[in-house]
């Protein structure tokens, strides 16, 4: 089958991605053929593109996308051609119009959910999941700072969090941002721009601080929310937008009042099939009992990937985005 989709020969600038022409066989043993209808656009992408992940080269770029099965490969029973798909993690290789992916990656979308709200929740929805159900398990009342609000995760997460009854403080730039935020599940909004984030938080918390921080960004803020935290608080990393976080001394966590530091990732809390199912039913739960919505932000042809990760980078979204075959 002849198919058109983003490679790159070598890792660096949104301008490495190129759109070729290429011809995929059929799915092999444990694959499904899918044909692409919405593909989500993600940091994780941007982290393999530039070289902050090693990739092996030349490669594809894109780890989530919906569509429908063209064909299944040999022993694959749970999804049958013309059924609804949705994927995420494996290879990378979703800026395409059709792939070959790894049948255990592959769930139905239900009834009721769009392909654009499936390919813009997948990753990013299971995201929310494991660092607020599982990473950490917030808890009704609790405080929780989470870091670029207005954001794809950041969005969901402020609603998922209000579901479960927190108090959501975001961390966004610019009115704009902030007040879509506000709009998405947040009780606060700190705007980080013209705000004092540390001082800020604390005049919310009465001087306490937050007994967790959701922190996406990296090199250029893990000493704030490190400041943001109260004793025995947890600081979560689970991005590197601005950098790779520094090495943290133990000693450091020990004189800011004996903290935890973790560095989780979604592929390790979903690595196994039944947690990966659990995790994205837990999702379609979410949105099916409108706790959460999706509001996408914006669609991008495949061939302006180039554009849509510049605009990411540059941090001009809100909300999630997608590349549209």
């Amino acid at each position: 089958m002849d198919t058109r989709a983003i490679k790159i020969k070598e890792q660096g600038p949104p301008s490495v991605m190129n759109l070729e022409q290429e011809t995929i066989g059929p799915p092999g043993e444990g694959e499904v053929l899918v044909q692409q209808s919405a593909i989500g656009i993600n940091f994780m992408d941007v982290y393999q593109r530039s070289g902050l992940y090693p990739l092996d080269l030349p490669s594809g770029i894109g780890l989530e996308a919906a569509g429908f099965v063209e064909e299944v490969g040999n022993g694959v029973s749970h999804v049958r051609p013309g059924d609804r798909v949705v994927y995420s993690g494996g290879p990378p290789g979703s800026y395409a119009e059709c792939r070959n992916v790894l049948a255990a990656r592959i769930v139905k979308i239900p009834d009721g959910i769009s392909d654009e709200q499936a390919a813009a929740l997948i990753l990013k929805g299971t995201t929310a999941e494991y660092l607020l159900e599982r990473a950490y398990p917030i808890k009704t009342g609790e405080d929780v700072l989470f870091y670029a609000a207005a954001g794809g995760v950041g969005s969901i997460a402020g609603q998922w969090g209000k579901a479960l009854g927190a108090r959501m403080i975001g961390i966004a730039g610019g009115p704009e941002k902030c007040a879509y935020a506000k709009n998405h599940g947040y009780d606060e909004v700190i705007d980080r721009h013209s705000e004092n984030l540390v001082e800020r938080v604390r005049e919310l918390t009465d001087g306490k601080g937050v007994p967790v921080v959701f922190d996406s960004v990296g090199k250029d803020t893990y000493e704030q929310s490190i400041e943001c935290l109260t004793p025995r608080g947890f600081f979560v990393s689970f991005g590197t937008s601005s950098g790779k976080v520094p090495p943290i001394e133990a000693s450091t966590l020990q004189h800011k009042g004996s903290l935890y530091f973790t560095r989780p990732s979604l592929a390790d809390y979903c690595a196994a099939r039944t947690d990966y199912e659990a995790s994205v039913a837990r999702v379609f739960d979410m949105v099916a009992s409108d706790d959460i919505r999706v509001d996408i932000g914006r669609r991008y042809s495949l061939k302006d990937a180039v554009q849509a990760h510049t605009d990411l980078e540059a941090g001009v979204t809100s909300g999630p985005s997608l590349l549209v075959p």
